[in-house]
């Protein structure tokens, strides 16, 4: 699968599109940590939940649950808001 990284996590993948595998988000972010260290934990808090300045999307739609089965085929789609004053 392939799926986009926020600019701001770059500097874990080294570009912005990666491939990882899993038939669930959650397995595909801990693909993503297997292969880039680190990388899971500036999305997914302590308890397990998506942190506030992320948001992933999947087939257009925003993904809410961890456990959304995933198709091989598409892309995954990780934001991170901006914001400022």
């Amino acid at each position: 699968m392939r799926v986009l990284i926020p600019s701001a996590l770059h500097s874990y993948t080294g570009r912005p599109w990666v491939e990882a595998q899993g038939t669930t988000v959650a397995a595909v972010l801990d693909d993503l940590d297997r292969q880039f260290p680190g990388i899971r934990f500036r999305m997914i808090d302590e308890q397990g939940h998506i942190r506030r300045h992320i948001r992933l999307f999947y087939q257009r739609k925003m993904v809410l649950d961890l456990k959304m089965l995933l198709r091989e085929d598409n892309e995954l789609m990780i934001v991170q808001a901006l914001s400022g004053g």
